[in-house]
């Protein structure tokens, strides 16, 4: 039985689709199939919601800004993925909290993503400066589709730096695309922009028939540090 009604069923323009419910892995894995994510909002039920319009990141539109490439020279960025999941989703909680109203990675999401993490479902991206962790970001993957939830900094341009470099290894996979959710400044900067949920789902229903990867846990890459994950220059 569904546990979502279908998104293209909701009127123009309402994101809302769903109340209540878990963050079992099941779940989240079929409301990302689906083009829904969680949204948790203090005081009141799990919200999940598939916006119209939605944000995407074409690959062919990615801009990178001659002051990014500078910045990211200067600090010596070099970038991991699947290094260190668990602190790449906690920085981003806190570059939103305490103190700043409406975070939606509540300690119930970090379980969860983190469960997804295991399962090899959800990745991040890590960029590192001076050995530090300097930024990152962390996402979904499912069905074709690379879903970014949320990315921090510490250094100056590292997040940006972070989400490039996701294109990058998205690419050498066959992927044309991202699902940003929300166009932001950050990500409108990079070439972001907004199209009609119906777009939106139809794009979902193309990335399940392209024949694209399963699983994401190949994309570090050829090169490996002590670790076992891929290091890059910017």
């Amino acid at each position: 039985m569904d546990r979502f009604p279908d998104p293209a069923l909701l009127p123009p323009g309402e994101s809302l689709c769903a109340v209540g419910g878990d963050l079992e892995p099941d779940t989240l894995l079929e409301a990302y199939a689906r083009g829904i994510f969680p949204w948790p909002q203090a005081g009141q039920p799990l919200l999940w919601h598939s916006p119209d319009p939605r944000g995407i990141l074409d690959f062919t539109d990615l801009r990178v800004p001659r002051s990014l490439k500078q910045e990211a020279r200067r600090a010596g960025f070099t970038f991991t993925v699947d290094r260190d999941f668990p602190s790449v989703i906690r920085a981003c909680a806190a570059a939103r909290g305490p103190g700043r109203q409406g975070t939606w990675i509540t300690s119930a999401m970090v379980r969860a993503y983190e469960r997804l993490r295991g399962l090899g479902r959800a990745h991040s991206v890590e960029c590192w400066a001076g050995g530090r962790l300097a930024g990152g970001l962390y996402g979904v993957y499912v069905a074709g589709v690379f879903s970014g939830e949320s990315m921090f900094h510490r250094v100056s341009g590292a997040s940006k730096a972070c989400l490039i470099e996701a294109v990058r290894r998205l690419k050498e996979k066959g992927l044309g695309w991202m699902d940003i959710q929300m166009v932001t400044p950050v990500t409108g900067l990079l070439g972001g922009k907004e199209i009609p949920r119906a777009a939106f789902l139809a794009r979902l229903a193309a990335a399940k028939k392209a024949g694209l990867p399963e699983r994401l846990n190949d994309w570090r890459g050829r090169e490996s540090n002590p670790q076992g994950a891929s290091t890059e220059r910017f």
